[in-house]
């Protein structure tokens, strides 16, 4: 006939079928649903939302909403609720070295936090830098560093002797010291570049113009023009400011000489040629550091080479892959491709360790 009987459990109505006739029925938990000539039917359940998403349509009369205040089978236990999914513990991004720079007696790196570490000779609390996350780069001197805040301010640490510590206010974008540097310069968010610190020789008195990066030596300054030019200023005895002309990318300037790299990849150095500090490799380079008495390289490849004086080993390279390079005054330091810095040479005051993790 088509009628359908149910028995059994009835505390939620599932056993309550409706009056009809049906093809199909099928028994759930606590509801029932039949299909007949008119479509779905259910009835029984604890929420008549369910049967409305089961049948499509709005459950019938003999279905009510029961209290859950007993157990779901015959042995009484109340099934165990569902296992949540537990949500997967993010791994840690590892904490690594993205810059290095080589000063004197100390080194300091930035971190891929923002934060500075250094070591080294602590004179004058010269590699004790100072708090904050916000550091985008770093340039140390002789006995000081001063480093680039994201906002474009510069603050420096160190002995103070010379006003290199008195940075200019304003905002930045680059600056540039080196390993017997008692001055500092910087190229302001125009272009403009400033000097501070030690002014002898007229080191600090930048010429005007634009210019995309800056690097001092002992007694003098390079800069490197938005054109491509190389402008040096202050002491030129060793001719160490009588810079090449041609189109680079970087320069950097030395104790008493200086080197460029060419939009080519090739190295040029001029100045004092002493221990053959100027005699760039051949090859194809991506960046430049000149120390105090040598200069180094960094190959497209990613091999550091090195020449000139080497009293201390500072140019007997560690291997490895690098992706950057900093000569310091008897030491040098690479920055590897995990993150990590190797540093070799004159190492008396903890300053060129052989390895260097964040």
């Amino acid at each position: 006939s088509g009628a359908i009987e149910c028995w059994g459990d009835d505390r939620h109505d599932q056993s309550n079928a409706p009056s009809g006739r049906y093809v199909a029925v099928s028994a759930g938990m606590r509801h029932s649903c039949a299909l007949g000539g008119a479509g779905a039917r259910c009835w029984g359940g604890r929420d008549n939302r369910l049967l409305e998403l089961i049948a499509g349509l709005t459950p019938t009369s003999t279905t009510r909403t029961v209290a859950d205040s007993s157990s779901d089978d015959e042995s009484g236990a109340t099934p165990d609720p569902p296992t949540p999914t537990p949500t997967p513990t993010p791994t840690p991004t590892p904490t690594t070295y993205t810059a290095v720079s080589a000063g004197g007696s100390h080194t300091c790196a930035l971190r891929s936090t923002g934060t500075i570490d250094c070591w080294g000779s602590n004179t004058d609390n010269r590699a004790t830098p100072p708090s904050g996350s916000d550091f985008t780069a770093l340039a140390a001197g002789a006995s000081h560093t001063c480093a680039l805040r994201s906002g474009g301010a510069i603050v420096c640490w160190g002995a103070s002797s010379a006003n290199r510590l008195n940075a200019p206010s304003g905002s930045f974008t680059a600056l540039g010291s080196g390993p017997r540097a008692l001055h500092t310069c910087a190229v302001a968010s125009g272009g403009a570049v400033s000097c501070w610190g030690a002014s002898g020789s007229d080191r600090t008195a930048a010429p005007t113009g634009t210019f995309t990066a800056v690097s001092t030596g002992f007694a003098h300054s390079c800069g490197l023009r938005s054109t491509g030019a190389i402008h040096c200023w202050g002491d030129n005895t060793s001719d160490q400011t009588a810079a090449q002309t041609g189109t680079f990318t970087a320069v950097s300037a030395g104790d008493s000489h200086s080197c460029g790299l060419r939009s080519a990849g090739a190295i040029h150095c001029w100045g004092n040629s002493g221990s053959g500090r100027t005699d760039a490799q051949t090859g194809t380079f991506t960046a430049v550091s000149a120390g105090s008495g040598h200069t180094c390289g960094l190959r497209s490849t990613g091999a550091i080479h090195c020449w000139g004086l080497n009293t201390n080993s500072q140019t007997t390279v560690v291997a490895g892959t690098y992706t950057a390079v900093s000569a310091g005054d008897s030491h040098t330091c690479g920055l590897k491709t995990d993150g990590t810095i190797a540093c070799w040479g004159r190492n008396n005051n903890g300053q060129a360790p052989a390895t260097r993790s964040p």
